[in-house]
């Protein structure tokens, strides 16, 4: 494969998780009042989404050293694109938050796989590089999802934000059938056996590296996920803008997302990986705590929340690719399994947080400003004592 189409592929697979999330968030209120749910119950079907995602991943990773990444892409995407039909057709609420637990599920060897190419092919920190330029295009998929859903709610109704997923995943899966190559440069047979499993599982989690990046890809997502499962309900509900402003707000924070992906590629060739993400947490840091600041002094508006979330998005531009790289780079014979732990990991913490969220949406812009802020916290002290300590990436 061309370096150009292996960036291309990257783009969907990663780009799938943002488009399955942020499609539908401005229809999600409306999508509530349909159903005539509480919001704690349309929670659901984003945590149990992301909860699915995560713990296939522990099934994919390995699926994929065992059989290459090739076979479990196609079935990934092959049920992701069933399960968005179910998503569109779903009658109740209980049966599309099973259509989206499947949905999860599918989505996982989609972005598994993508992370776990890219160790495939390249060394940790030409890999971060690589897996900044598919994050550019997992930014540009991000910043078309949320106004695209708010237009298509707006115009034709909720099930045709659902229904755009379908098209995404069909066309991914013919770009993967059709254009893919395998990766794997030696298929593992023992993969699957247990013991095998375990022993693979325990030397990934006692490896300090590997739990240092970890830990901050999975505090930088936590910080993301707060703001996609709280900001539609502050700023529809609370700050009344309507779904396709709200759209064009999400837009606007995955571009800032974006120029982060470029700000990591101008980074990294004079600073490295941790002193990159060290200077991407004085942006994280200075965000959340004007973020938090403003909102208790009583600032509700637009753009006192995005302005300083703009820092925040900056900086995860930054910290994703590089923690994502780093955490599966001591691993080449095992790039599977280390890439489905780090997204269990980073999902775990997400299905927290979205359990959190529903339950503290109480009318004002505090579960979205406090949470980003105590995860602009984690992930500057991170960024500064853990990764500059155990953060070199060294093959086990």
């Amino acid at each position: 494969m061309t370096p150009g189409l292996v960036v291309v592929v990257l783009s969907l697979l990663l780009g799938i998780q943002p488009i399955t999330t942020d499609l539908y968030l401005p229809a999600l209120p409306a999508l509530t009042e349909g159903f005539g749910a509480p919001v704690s119950q349309a929670q659901l079907t984003l945590t149990t989404l992301l909860l699915a995602f995560g713990v296939s991943q522990l099934a994919w990773g390995p699926l994929s050293d065992r059989f290459g990444r090739r076979p479990v892409l196609l079935l990934g995407l092959a049920a992701y694109t069933l399960a968005s039909i179910g998503c569109a057709l779903a009658s109740t609420m209980p049966l599309l938050i099973v259509w989206r637990t499947v949905q999860g599920a599918a989505m996982g060897a989609a972005v598994m796989g993508a992370r776990a190419v890219v160790r495939d092919l390249y060394t940790p920190e030409t890999g971060a590089r690589v897996m900044s330029k598919g994050m550019s295009g997992l930014g540009v998929i991000a910043c078309l999802s949320a106004p695209l859903g708010g237009l298509l709610s707006d115009a034709l109704g909720w099930r045709y934000a659902l229904l755009a997923l379908v098209v995404f995943g069909a066309a991914s899966l013919a770009l993967v059938a059709l254009r893919f190559e395998e990766t794997v440069p030696r298929r593992n047979p023992l993969a699957l056996r247990p013991r095998t499993l375990l022993v693979t599982w325990l030397a990934i989690l006692r490896h300090p590296t590997f739990l240092t990046w970890s830990a901050l890809s999975t505090a930088s997502y936590a910080g993301l996920f707060t703001f996609l499962a709280s900001s539609s309900f502050v700023f529809i509900k609370v700050l009344g803008l309507s779904r396709t402003q709200y759209g064009l707000v999400m837009l606007s924070a995955s571009f800032v997302y974006l120029l982060g992906t470029f700000l990591c590629r101008r980074l990294l060739p004079r600073f490295g990986l941790r002193h990159s993400v060290a200077i991407a947490g004085v942006l994280t840091l200075g965000g959340g705590t004007l973020l938090g600041l403003l909102a208790l002094a009583g600032l509700r508006s637009g753009w006192a929340i995005m302005l300083p979330y703009y820092l925040f998005m900056l900086a995860h531009g930054v910290h994703q690719p590089c923690a994502q790289s780093a955490a599966v780079g001591p691993f080449p014979q095992a790039a599977g399994a280390a890439s489905a732990l780090n997204g269990f990991l980073n999902m775990i913490a997400a299905f927290i947080v979205g359990g959190w969220i529903g339950t503290r949406l109480d009318g004002t812009v505090f579960a979205l400003t406090n949470g980003v802020w105590f995860w602009s916290l984690c992930i500057a002290g991170l960024a500064w004592s853990l990764v500059q300590k155990y953060g070199e990436p060294r093959r086990t």
